[in-house]
C-alpha cells in the first residue's frame, strides 16, 4: 500500500489574482517536521504568531489553479473562509493521514464517509 502524500481540494470561493483570474482547484501535501518548524525562525512570525499558518500553508500548497507559485502572498490574499477551508484541511490531512470523514444521516441514520477535500465545489 503506497502512503498518499497529496491531497487535491477545492475552495470555497477562490484565490482572484491580479489579473482577475479565479483560481479554485489546487493541491496540498503533507506536512514535514521541517514545515513546521522552519518557519518558526521567520520574524513575521516571531513579531505576530499568527503568520504562522500563513507561512505554513504557502509551503504545503503545492498547486492553485494556474498559478506558477504559492507564495506568502496568495496566501495572504485568500479569502477569510478559503483560509478557514485550508487550516482545516491542513488539520484532517496530517492528523487523520486522509480527508474523508465519517457521517450520518439525521433522517435515517444511515452512516457513509464524506471526502472533505472536495466539499469547497
Amino acid at each position: 500500500m503506497k502512503l498518499q502524500t497529496e491531497f487535491e481540494f477545492t475552495l470555497p470561493r477562490g484565490y482572484v489574482d491580479g489579473e482577475g483570474n479565479l483560481h479554485r482547484h489546487g493541491v496540498m501535501r503533507l506536512s514535514t517536521a521541517a514545515d513546521e518548524i522552519t518557519p518558526l525562525r521567520d520574524p513575521r512570525v516571531k513579531s505576530n504568531q499568527a503568520y504562522l499558518v500563513i507561512i505554513l500553508l504557502a509551503r504545503v500548497i503545492t498547486k492553485l489553479g494556474d498559478l506558477p507559485d504559492v507564495n506568502t502572498r496568495v496566501v495572504e490574499g485568500l479569502f477569510s473562509a478559503d483560509l478557514a477551508y485550508l487550516q482545516d484541511l491542513y488539520r484532517r490531512i496530517n492528523e487523520n493521514g486522509h480527508t474523508l470523514a465519517g457521517v450520518a444521516c439525521p433522517e435515517c441514520g444511515h452512516k457513509f464517509e464524506v471526502d472533505f477535500g472536495r466539499l469547497g465545489g
